[in-house]
């Protein structure tokens, strides 16, 4: 029986679709006369890419064709080349390029993930779609992609242990409200995700993380601050994070911090910072400085919590 070709002539192979698609993005790149026309052939070739790597209704996707398109975008650099010129694609480009991503993110070989191993090689890749979040066109996707590769343990290391993991400090206070919000999602899926490598994460950093942290705590941004004294609460309370809980509550100025949220004119916050306080209260292992504070606001906090 003859064997029928993968692609018939009227369908461009992946070869082809990832050459026409960085011809046409360094054609938007020089933003002359040609950009519309540039942008029409991006936008179909991040559709043929989709049905390559996506099947259609009737058709599941074809192993053999994903796997080499999966090659061609490492080969060919344009994983890259697509963060980096995501702000010049249109709307629903953008949709589709982090449909693309994702979905070669996800897949694997036995127990390989190639793209997880790619991306470790390229480890800018992660650093690029972090500083997405300085740029509003493009942020949200950006968030998108970061999240999907956190889920790998791999890249989340990554991030974790660069300097600019500290930028997610100045993330999640940014003015836009959906920024923030897409910023602190993934904040948190960072730190508690991976729970044993987040533990060790902590116990290396803690000094630096948690003066960086008590600014949130004490944010202008009510979203920031409850979100914040939450995700504190589970991180303490957390059995991979003994160690870190034991020497946060043994700090006198963060048992003040606490009691200071406790008198919070939100409820909220009250409620969230109470979480963290009643670990003080219920540790065996108190240090004389948190009893002789505690002691010292007895009268005030049983009036306090009668109320």
């Amino acid at each position: 029986m003859k064997k029928m070709p993968l692609f018939s002539k009227s369908h461009k192979n992946p070869a082809e679709i990832v050459k026409a698609l960085k011809d046409n993005l360094a054609i938007l790149e020089k933003q002359d006369k040609k950009t519309d026309k540039a942008s029409e052939e991006v936008s179909k070739s991040l559709q043929a890419m989709k049905e390559i790597l996506c099947g259609t209704n009737d058709k599941e996707p074809p192993t053999e064709a994903v796997a080499q398109l999966a090659q061609e975008l490492y080969n060919s650099g344009l994983l890259v080349t697509l963060i980096a010129d995501l702000q010049l694609i249109d709307f629903e480009g953008k949709k589709d390029v982090t449909q693309i991503f994702n979905n070669i993110l996800r897949r694997q070989i036995g127990t390989r993930s190639p793209t997880v191993e790619y991306i470790s090689a390229h480890p800018h890749i992660l650093f690029m779609l972090l500083k997405g979040y300085e740029a509003p066109q493009i942020a949200l996707r950006c968030g998108i992609m970061l999240r999907e590769c956190i889920r790998h343990e791999p890249l989340a290391k990554i991030i974790l242990f660069s300097n600019q993991f500290r930028d997610f400090f100045k993330y999640v206070e940014l003015s836009t409200f959906d920024i923030a919000s897409d910023a602190f999602a993934t904040f948190k899926d960072l730190l508690t995700r991976h729970k044993v490598l987040v533990a060790d994460f902590l116990e290396q950093n803690y000094d630096t993380i948690f003066e960086d942290y008590e600014k949130l705590l004490q944010s202008e941004n009510y979203v920031t601050k409850r979100q914040s004294i939450k995700l504190l609460g589970e991180l303490i309370l957390d059995r991979h994070n003994f160690a870190i809980m034991t020497k946060y509550i043994s700090r006198p100025e963060n048992l003040k911090l606490m009691m200071n949220l406790l008198r919070d004119k939100s409820p909220n916050i009250q409620f969230e910072a109470f979480h963290v306080f009643k670990v003080f209260v219920a540790s065996p292992h108190k240090t004389q400085p948190i009893v002789e504070i505690l002691l010292k606001n007895q009268p005030k906090l049983i009036e306090f919590l009668s109320s």
